[in-house]
């Protein structure tokens, strides 16, 4: 893909450390929920307002890859493919397998059946936080796709794309008689499997947010002027659509007796408000930094954008060694038992018997 050396924008920078910041707080919170009375303020906070900190890296990944460049100039797929192969692909690879070892070893689980091991890296089972790079993978396939999409893309377009993004995440993730027809098929089919681990592999779920980046990117200088003249109102949606999201959560606590847990697994990003809050948190965001000036606030405190992405690689050195509060076998079979990377019903029963969107009961909440 040709392209003109262009002004770094460090804005994206900025935007990506505060990220990675956002999924250490979720890793963060992901432990605390261990505890058997947390603070339902404190879950919020690591739970609730880091919600954006996932989705915003395809954002900024999107504009990586088209910043500077267009996408009707010559492309080389191949030589794509090679580079995040090299770039992705092969960490990818190389951590999955060091944690079957690890777990192996660690937990004495064993080593997984050899024919289970395509399943395990097609679907990023290795270990719980995986599946982001695996959509990431799935997303640099598509390319051609997005190349075509972004060339033909206008707003009304990319409006009809988000219509659509809200309906097909809220039936995903809601709908109770689709999920009682995937938790009804048979275990161990290959159908059960790729409809109950969609949200490990399924990149619908995230297209708009990638296609906001990549339209961002290509037309940098129209959006640079036009979100200079609307910072405050920028500013004013971002907050406002966090406090939706947060006024959600507490009255699924508050009023409908929902746990912390079932909170946080109903109130993601994946549902209409908490897509709204990832737009708005990357607008908001982009709006600061940008107004901030050229210089990077958070100077060498923020890796090379390569790099960046194998943050979703290691998990946080205490998340297995140093959370007693779960036996050994359990913090094995957290990370691949076969639970879905939805946010749905507990099981048919229960989401019978309540009557509503109850969220399935995850070791973690989708989006880390």
């Amino acid at each position: 893909m040709s392209s003109s050396k262009r002004p770094r924008v460090s804005a994206v920078e900025a935007i990506r450390g505060i990220s990675m910041m956002g999924v250490i707080g979720i890793h963060i919170g992901a432990e605390y929920l261990a505890n058997p009375s947390p603070n339902i303020h404190l879950v919020a906070l690591f739970d609730i307002g880091t919600r954006f900190a996932v989705p915003i890296f395809f954002f900024i990944s999107a504009f990586g890859l088209f910043y500077g460049k267009s996408p009707s100039a010559p492309f080389s797929y191949r030589d794509f493919l090679t580079r995040r192969t090299h770039a992705v692909v092969i960490p990818y690879l190389v951590w999955s397998f060091f944690y079957l070892l690890h777990d192996a070893w660690h937990y004495g689980v064993g080593f997984p059946p050899i024919l289970s091991i395509p399943g395990i890296l097609f679907f990023g089972n290795a270990k719980y936080q995986l599946y982001f790079m695996v959509i990431l993978i799935w997303f640099y396939l598509l390319m051609p796709l997005w190349r075509i999409l972004l060339r033909r893309m206008t707003l009304p377009l990319l409006m009809g794309i988000l219509a659509v993004q809200i309906a097909f995440d809220y039936w995903s993730s809601f709908d109770t008689a689709f999920n009682l027809y995937v938790y009804g098929l048979p275990e161990g089919t290959l159908w059960r499997a790729l409809l109950f681990y969609r949200l490990n592999y399924w990149v619908v779920h995230y297209v708009f947010i990638f296609l906001l980046g990549g339209y961002i990117a290509l037309h940098w200088e129209a959006f640079r002027t036009w979100m200079l003249r609307r910072t405050g109102q920028l500013y004013a949606f971002g907050i406002l659509s966090l406090l939706a999201l947060l006024a959600w959560y507490y009255k699924l606590l508050l009023v409908d007796g929902y746990t912390p847990l079932e909170g946080i697994y109903t109130a993601h990003q994946l549902s209409p408000l908490g897509i709204f809050y990832t737009i708005g948190a990357s607008l908001a965001l982009f709006a600061f930094f940008t107004r901030l000036g050229t210089e990077n606030p958070f100077g060498a405190c923020v890796p090379d954008p390569r790099k960046a992405l194998l943050l979703h690689l290691p998990r946080p050195p205490d998340s297995d060694h140093l959370s007693a509060r779960r036996p050994p076998s359990d913090r094995a079979r957290t990370d691949r038992s076969p639970r879905p990377r939805h946010v749905c019903g507990d099981t048919p029963a229960d989401t019978v018997r309540r009557g509503r969107h109850a969220p399935h009961r995850r070791a973690y909440p989708a989006g880390e």
